[in-house]
């Protein structure tokens, strides 16, 4: 029996298994560049919209939890999420809109302890590395980019990212010529070592060296947006409690004050106010090595220049008053 054949023996879907088998049997046959292909297209557009219905509730009443939680349990026992994420090329804009909608639901269900979509994806993590890959494809990046994100609110999954060669990739994605997507792609970015305190403190304390260097291509960036976007987040992420251990790790190292010397004298004044506020700390760490003290004392004067020259603007009392501290603590050097 075809599975058109099949399809028309459930016209009408009624329990969670049979919603699945639907589902499954409409994307068995993509892709293909075909009058079956784009009937199969339709197909599915028409059982991603189904099923994003009953997923999200009817606008009347909302979903039935307990067959939300069987479709979710029965897609892992399918495969169906593989299916899902290797036929996004192949899917509208339409259609991939409830996919993703259907997707951040699925791994939200959770049996006992377990959420089960996130085991699945576990267990198949090269759906990690192509939904990565795809930011490379302009249609499909942003749908991407939220699944991602998905995944990341899981610890293991933000792990496997993390380590894998998939997350080099992000350094490239920051500084894409589209904004849309290098704006996705730092959001992913952020959300990857901000989400999971005890795993970042462990990825960096062992990829530490590996990290900061890419890091710093990006705060260098011929790029005006990815340099004042890598610039802020890191003046946050550094700043963070959690993060303590790194910080006072990165304040150690004169190669890291140069940057930040040099990103003072940017153009742009959002850019200076950032690397302000990560500057700052070198110059407050009561425990400054010696080549720490021998580099702002060499460029002593040029540093009063700059930091006199701060920009500051209404209401940034505390701007002005922590440039005044510095200042003063690079005078009596």
């Amino acid at each position: 029996m075809s599975f058109f054949s099949r399809m028309a023996s459930r016209l009408q879907p009624s329990t969670p298994e049979e919603v699945v088998l639907c589902i499954k049997d409409s994307f068995l046959p993509l892709p293909l560049p075909t009058k079956t292909g784009a009937g199969a297209l339709e197909e599915v557009e028409k059982n991603i919209s189904s099923l994003r219905k009953v997923l999200t509730g009817d606008g009347e009443a909302g979903a039935n939890q307990e067959q939300v939680l069987q479709i979710a349990l029965e897609i892992c026992k399918e495969g169906v999420l593989s299916l899902f994420v290797q036929n996004l090329p192949s899917l509208g804009w339409g259609v991939r809109k409830d996919l993703v909608i259907c997707w951040c639901i699925l791994l939200g269900q959770k049996v006992d302890e377990n959420y089960c979509c996130v085991k699945y994806i576990e267990d198949h993590t090269e759906l990690l590395d192509f939904l990565v890959g795809c930011y490379k494809k302009s249609d499909l990046a942003q749908n991407c980019g939220i699944m991602v994100r998905e995944c990341v609110k899981h610890p293991t999954l933000a792990k496997y990212i993390l380590e894998s060669d998939s997350f080099e990739l992000f350094f490239e994605y920051v500084e894409l010529p589209n904004f849309d997507i290098a704006s996705d792609a730092l959001s992913t970015f952020k959300d990857l070592l901000t989400k999971h305190e005890t795993v970042v403190s462990v990825f960096l304390s062992s990829h530490y060296e590996q990290f900061f260097e890419r890091y710093t291509r990006i705060l260098t960036s011929s790029n005006y947006v990815t340099r004042r976007q890598s610039v802020k987040f890191l003046s946050e992420f550094l700043l963070e409690a959690s993060n303590s251990k790194i910080m006072k790790r990165y304040i150690q190292e004169v190669r890291f004050l140069n940057i930040m010397i040099g990103l003072l004298k940017d153009s742009s004044k959002n850019i200076r106010i950032c690397a302000f506020h990560v500057f700052k700390v070198f110059v407050a760490n009561p425990n400054k090595p010696r080549g720490i003290i021998e580099a702002l004392r060499d460029n002593r004067r040029e540093l009063l220049k700059l930091l006199h020259g701060l920009p500051a603007s209404k209401g940034e009392d505390e701007l002005d008053e922590e440039r005044d501290m510095i200042i003063q603590k690079i005078e009596n050097l």
